[in-house]
């Protein structure tokens, strides 16, 4: 089994991300190492915070670069929260910022409903059947804690969606690309199934 490489950018949730791996025995590192990220087999972006403070540390460390050539070879790559966010092309998170550009789409913030963030479990429903996607239960409860959503271009990049009052994408995929909105980490049984699709079927 191919070695999960988790991206330390200093805006992630390493701690329960690397213990899920743990939990399933699934060889992982988490590194800031540059050289360590150019040899990786799969990689995994977590996030939580800000989109321009992410951007900005991916850009400081010189990590964007390297992340863009190893997509670009064809590595596998999983967005998780804000590390999904960061996939698009632009955030109106407080301004209008660039994003990797790797799924063209933009970020907007949520309207309309009675209480930002959007946090706790709800389901997904709409799921295409890809690899990461495989031996989940129908309409599967997952746990989200986000104030900002994805907006794809191209509605055949949409893996599947919830409800929040609108409906919005909360999985994402694109070649070799991949994105989730919600935890994993923190998503009990259908989150680790996730982790374990991506680190086994991918």
């Amino acid at each position: 089994m191919k070695t999960v490489t988790i991206i330390d950018y200093g805006v992630g949730n390493l701690a329960s991300l690397g213990n899920a791996f743990r939990y399933l025995d699934i060889p992982h590192r988490v590194t800031e190492d540059p050289e360590v990220i150019r040899e990786a087999e799969k990689l995994v972006l977590p996030g939580v915070g800000a989109f321009a403070a992410a951007m900005e540390r991916l850009q400081e460390t010189g990590l964007q670069e390297i992340l863009l050539a190893r997509v670009a070879e064809n590595v596998p790559l999983l967005g998780i929260c804000l590390g999904m966010q960061v996939l698009f092309s632009k955030s109106y998170e407080g301004g209008e910022w660039q994003g990797l550009d790797l799924i063209p789409g933009e970020v907007r913030r949520f309207e309309g409903v009675r209480k930002i963030p959007h946090m706790g479990w709800n389901n997904l429903f709409g799921i295409r059947e890809t690899p990461l996607t495989r031996d989940l239960p129908a309409d599967p409860y997952v746990y989200f804690v986000h104030s900002y959503y994805c907006m794809p271009e191209d509605a055949g990049h949409i893996l599947a969606r919830c409800r929040y009052g609108r409906e919005f994408c909360a999985a994402v995929h694109r070649n070799n690309i991949w994105g989730v909105q919600f935890h994993p980490e923190k998503s009990q049984e259908v989150g680790l199934r996730i982790l374990r699709n991506f680190a086994e079927r991918i």
